[in-house]
């Protein structure tokens, strides 16, 4: 283990767990005004009732992820950390674009300006997120083969 680390080198991991899960909390608040056919709501949310649900289950997923990968105490480089935080929120607002915005569903794919920006986003969202998620799991996995002095 590096002498100088801190567990607030991996403060930002805290941080956007935080946050993630309190959209988490807004998303759930959302899904009951949409159950309740509210009209204001349902014009956020337009399309489906399940991409919701997905994400929020994805926030509250990517929250536990960056809680656990702080509970485990192991220096992760600044690279890898920012890459968690920001593909934490970009994976989950995926679903949240579709249920946005109805045509970015559509089992054909959306022509256009729009669509092109999301499934630039969407590439770039999977890019970020497996490297973060990836190679943080695999620097936790390498610090248990590691010996510990007494």
């Amino acid at each position: 283990m590096n002498p100088h680390f801190t567990q607030t080198d991996n403060m930002l991991l805290l941080r956007g767990a935080a946050l993630w899960l309190l959209v988490a909390l807004c998303l759930a608040w959302c899904l009951v005004f949409l159950k309740f056919d509210l009209a204001f709501i349902k014009m956020i949310f337009p399309g489906k009732f399940t991409r919701v649900l997905q994400a929020h289950l994805d926030f509250l997923l990517m929250a536990a992820l960056l809680f656990g990968f702080y509970a485990a105490k192991v220096p992760l480089p600044t690279s890898v950390r920012v890459s968690m935080v920001v593909g934490a929120f970009t994976n989950s607002s995926l679903f949240l674009a579709q249920a946005m915005f109805p045509a970015l569903d559509a089992a054909t794919p959306a022509e256009g300006f729009f669509a092109g920006i999301f499934r630039l986003y969407l590439m770039a969202s999977l890019l970020i997120t497996s490297y973060g998620f990836g190679r943080g799991a695999f620097i936790v996995l390498m610090s248990t083969f590691k010996t510990v002095p007494d």
